[in-house]
């Protein structure tokens, strides 16, 4: 039996800081208490004294590029890079290649992850089109939910049809994941720019191509609709002050039937960083204003925003070196978004509660994922131990991500993970990933 018992720990679960213990054996956590005794020769003992114990971050948005995108990224190199980060379970998305846009595309994908994820993993399907037959057989019970583009980004799939958008919207009883961006205002903004710049437009141009107008005029369209249709919407990676008047904080989460996301960069990062990072921070939505991010933070804590994700999209250096027009949107982020949001914790910007809250407890809801994202008895013992006084900065020989650079390099983060367990294995210790693959596929409570 693989036994350990985790002492003197922060646990930070349901809203509340306490000191205790928590006992694993096997896969599940099966004991929380004030003190647990156990004789040393009977369990590994691990002293958490002076740092919390969290659940594993869920991250529900990523793009880990397998297959057909393998030299940006990879499942082994990405979740290794993941559960680094506290990350214990991923959603990946279906823009690889081939897209996952049929059955049997999507279930390779399973497949490849159940040889080679260090984290547990889900992957969504992709609807296109004309694809309706293939996404109405997807099963929910173990895939997460249908992901639609409603904005062009990297493998197009731009699902651009308005009565496609609503037989997909009336007829799928899963949860439907949009990324909300309008084609027509970015299209007509980029004529704009490349009339006065040709192709030499600068990146500090980003934002107003891909616009606040552009992300509101299609979130608002996603949520009319979800509205009419009684669907079940969960918007990807808002970025704009005036999205947030679109959600709600008025009603438990569990009642939601809209729901919203947002991801590191934007709450990190604004349009002035163009200047210094460049590509490097090129994404789609575009990195806005410090208004923008501002009323994202207050959204995120007074709940019109549920969860915090990274959209972890790995590019190679030479792709992100490009000129700004070839160069591709999106950057790694699955190593450094915990500490990245501790780090928002120690400027006073967020509680670890809060962050417990977004990272763990409401993605699990969200996607109604079996006995994750909390430390109860008997859920799985996926669970990531912080000390938040233990500073270290991001350099190219501690990043994990196969693309070799980050956006944070040169960072130094005041809070460290120092172990991480996905189904009570303990993967990481710190710096070090142990070559144990033990992510299982995600199961959902529907």
């Amino acid at each position: 039996m693989n036994r350990i018992l985790i002492k003197n720990a922060k646990i930070v679960n349901e809203g509340s800081i306490f000191d205790g213990d928590v006992l694993i054996e096997n896969d599940l956590i099966v004991e929380v208490a004030d003190s647990i005794s156990l004789k040393t020769s009977d369990c590994i003992v691990i002293d958490a004294e002076g740092s919390y114990l969290m659940p594993g971050a869920i991250d529900d948005q990523v793009h880990f590029r397998e297959p057909g995108l393998t030299h940006k990224g990879d499942i082994e190199s990405e979740s290794r890079a993941a559960v680094a980060g506290g990350i214990t379970s991923f959603i990946e998305q279906p823009n690889t290649v081939p897209n996952a846009v049929t059955q049997e595309i999507l279930e390779d994908k399973y497949q490849i992850a159940a040889q080679k994820s260090f984290a547990n993993y889900s992957f969504m399907m992709g609807a296109t089109n004309d694809n309706l037959e293939e996404v109405l057989k997807t099963n929910p019970k173990n895939v997460a939910g249908i992901k639609i583009f409603l904005g062009s980004s990297t493998g197009n799939m731009l699902v651009d049809r308005e009565e496609t958008l609503e037989k997909i919207f009336s007829s799928t009883p899963m949860l439907i994941a949009v990324h909300c961006e309008d084609e027509t205002t970015i299209q007509n903004n980029l004529a704009e720019f490349k009339e006065k710049y040709g192709d030499d437009i600068p990146v500090t141009a980003h934002n107003l191509i891909r616009s606040a107008e552009a992300c509101y005029l299609s979130s608002s369209k996603a949520v009319a609709l979800a509205k009419k249709t009684g669907a079940r919407l969960h918007i990807f990676h808002l970025s704009t002050a005036k999205e947030m008047e679109l959600f709600t904080n008025k009603i438990p989460l569990e009642d939601k039937k809209i729901t919203a996301e947002v991801c590191v960069h934007h709450l990190w990062f604004t349009d002035e960083d163009y200047k210094t990072k460049g590509n490097f921070i090129k994404w789609n939505p575009a990195v806005k204003t410090e208004s923008d991010r501002k009323v994202l933070w207050e959204a995120l804590n007074d709940g019109r925003i549920d969860v915090i994700a990274t959209d972890h999209a790995p590019h190679t250096k030479e792709e992100k070196a490009q000129s700004y027009l070839k160069a591709p949107s999106g950057g790694p982020l699955v190593q450094h978004a915990v500490v990245a949001m501790f780090e928002a914790h120690h400027q006073g910007k967020i509680s670890v509660e809060k962050i417990v809250e977004k990272m763990c407890h409401n993605p699990a809801k969200i996607f109604k994922i079996e006995k994750r994202g909390f430390i109860k008895e008997g859920y799985f013992a996926d669970l990531v131990i912080v000390n938040p006084s233990l500073p270290w900065s991001v350099n190219s020989d501690n990043i994990l991500y196969k693309c070799g650079w980050s956006p944070f390099e040169g960072t130094t983060f005041k809070s460290r993970i120092t172990h991480t367990f996905v189904n009570g294995e303990m993967v990481y210790n710190n710096f070090k990933v142990k070559d144990i693959r033990a992510g299982k596929r995600l199961l959902f409570d529907r």
